[in-house]
């Protein structure tokens, strides 16, 4: 499981990633709002967890943007502003749920658990993007209703897309993160996939999904 932290105390994030690290997850960790937000877009988190009081952005307009661009990853609101009007703003932000300092581990690994729980089926089940559909379950793509047959390297390449819609995905990122391989900026293999992905997804459709960012690298949206 990965986590992303968004925390300006250093103690605290000491604390937390600590614990966090000892169950096995994967913790990354932001010390202002901005960096948070800035992470967010770049990677895929199973939850997020923001304090309040953040330099640049503060947790509960960082709430707001991570919610305007994903409806689903669960958030949880950790902070010393424990009064029943900051939980209100905390909820009405989009926060799934609200742990006052100081807390116990214990209570905020079992939040940690109970949220991803709740999320993670809706989340891991079935992904879309227009008439695009994959199932990560079945391991299938669709669009408009007919199957498209991709190769385990093209179907790894579409699920990272997915998982990623509406992000700027740079070549280095896909060799890293989808073939775990060190870039090379000397081959073209990436933009050969691409190509092959382009030609299956959007070839024989409208609108085109795939679309190259020149000079960034590749984004799947609409329009």
């Amino acid at each position: 499981m990965k986590v992303l932290l968004v925390e300006d105390e250093e103690r605290m994030v000491s604390f937390i990633r600590k614990g966090i690290s000892a169950e096995g997850y994967d913790i990354q960790v932001a010390f202002d709002g901005r960096m948070g937000l800035s992470l967010f877009r770049k990677d895929s988190y199973d939850i997020i967890i923001l304090d309040i009081n953040l330099p640049q952005i503060n947790g509960f307009e960082l709430c707001r943007l991570i919610r305007s661009e994903n409806e689903t990853v669960p958030v949880l609101m950790l902070t010393a502003l424990d009064s029943l009007a900051d939980k209100a703003d905390g909820f009405n932000a989009g926060a799934d749920d609200y742990l006052a300092k100081p807390f116990e581990f214990q209570e905020l690994l079992l939040r940690i658990r109970a949220l991803t729980r709740r999320n993670g089926p809706k989340q891991k089940q079935m992904l879309r993007l227009a008439d695009l559909e994959l199932n990560l379950d079945a391991k299938t793509v669709t669009r408009a209703g007919q199957r498209i047959d991709l190769t385990t390297r093209e179907y790894s390449l579409m699920e990272y897309f997915m998982l990623n819609k509406g992000k700027i995905i740079s070549r280095v990122d896909i060799s890293e993160r989808v073939w775990n391989l060190n870039f090379d900026s000397n081959t073209n293999v990436i933009d050969v996939y691409i190509s092959y992905l382009r030609k299956k997804i959007d070839k024989d459709f409208s609108p085109k999904l795939l679309h190259t960012i020149v000079g960034m690298g590749y984004v799947l949206r609409e329009g």
